[in-house]
């Protein structure tokens, strides 16, 4: 017999709404820092998490160039792509990516801890990143959010 008690909340597309939350990478170190966005974008932090919905939320990053690294990761670790052609394979030092491109380090490391599929991806379009301290997205009211990493 069940119970009110023994049945199981899922949500539904329509019934969950998303909000805007704001985080400073200034000094966060970016495996520490990925992870919790990953889990803010999924819907993890709330009682209302189905696996199969987008409950999740926008997250707002700025500050991403002064992002930290620890040990040897700065000198060591390399990005690998492939563009599609014969040898077409490139190899970018983090160190660079950070200089030219430091949203693409945050970008990365959340992409590679979501889901892989279209829900994934769809989480990822709701994550904003920007290599400095001003964002477009003050029409959203987006709440600090303070990440102790």
């Amino acid at each position: 017999m069940r119970t009110a008690a023994m049945k199981s909340f899922l949500a539904k597309p329509g019934e969950v709404g998303g909000d805007w939350h704001l985080v400073d990478a200034d000094g966060k170190v970016l495996g520490r820092l990925a992870t919790e966005l990953a889990t803010i974008l999924m819907g993890k932090h709330k009682p209302t998490y189905t696996p199969h919905v987008l409950t999740g939320d926008f997250v707002v990053v700025i500050n991403a160039e002064k992002v930290r690294l620890t040990g040897n990761k700065l000198e060591q670790k390399e990005y690998d792509r492939y563009t599609y052609y014969n040898s077409g394979r490139k190899v970018d030092p983090i160190k660079k990516v950070l200089a030219t491109h430091p949203e693409r380090v945050i970008w990365w490391a959340v992409r590679r801890m979501l889901p892989k599929n279209a829900l994934g991806r769809h989480m990822l379009s709701r994550l904003k990143i920007y290599a400095g301290p001003q964002h477009p997205h003050q029409a959203q009211q987006p709440k600090p959010l303070e990440i102790n990493v």
